[in-house]
């Protein structure tokens, strides 16, 4: 069984911790977490969840909830890790913003890392299918419901700011 740390909205530790799937008291939040992997090219990873979850079938980044006694940074490693396969050293990870809602600190991370492929390994209670696209094509996907609202909810208050990491990264590819 899976228990959460809890916190005040201001991240302040409240030393309690609840079973996944109890209800976060009102006031009260957990951690979770969302990764962006952005490629070289500038393209984004999504992975499509399976069938049989909330929101089956939608394209999302990785991510999940970190458990007790995780970071934000090392739940980002971790999910990333169990759901793609992809090894990110936290230090990797950039926080790009926190969204606190519905007893939720929502947990943004960008990682710049190319991965092809046939290198994921998907984890098949979790992830179906992988691939990578461009921004234009995940805000077009996200605009006719092919991905979960936190992708669309990203591109809705940070798009302009992802634009720029994704252009950023395409820059230091040039470099070599």
């Amino acid at each position: 069984m899976e228990y959460f740390d809890l916190y005040t909205a201001t991240r302040r530790p409240l030393g309690k911790r609840i079973m996944r799937g109890v209800p976060i008291p009102r006031g009260e939040y957990h951690i979770v977490v969302q990764v962006m992997t952005i490629n070289r090219k500038g393209e984004i990873l999504l992975t499509q969840r399976v069938p049989e979850k909330t929101s089956g079938g939608k394209w999302e980044c990785s991510g999940g909830c970190a458990v007790a006694g995780e970071s934000g940074k090392e739940a980002a490693a971790r999910e990333l890790y169990e759901e793609t396969g992809i090894v990110a050293d936290e230090s990797e990870l950039s926080l790009e913003w926190t969204l606190t809602t519905d007893g939720m600190l929502r947990d943004f991370y960008v990682l710049v890392k190319d991965v092809p492929l046939s290198d994921l390994r998907l984890q098949d209670i979790e992830v179906c299918a992988a691939k990578w696209v461009s921004f234009e094509r995940l805000c077009e996907m996200s605009k006719s419901g092919q991905t979960t609202r936190t992708v669309t909810r990203w591109l809705e208050n940070k798009g302009s700011e992802l634009l720029y990491i994704i252009n950023k990264a395409k820059k230091s590819a040039r470099k070599f």
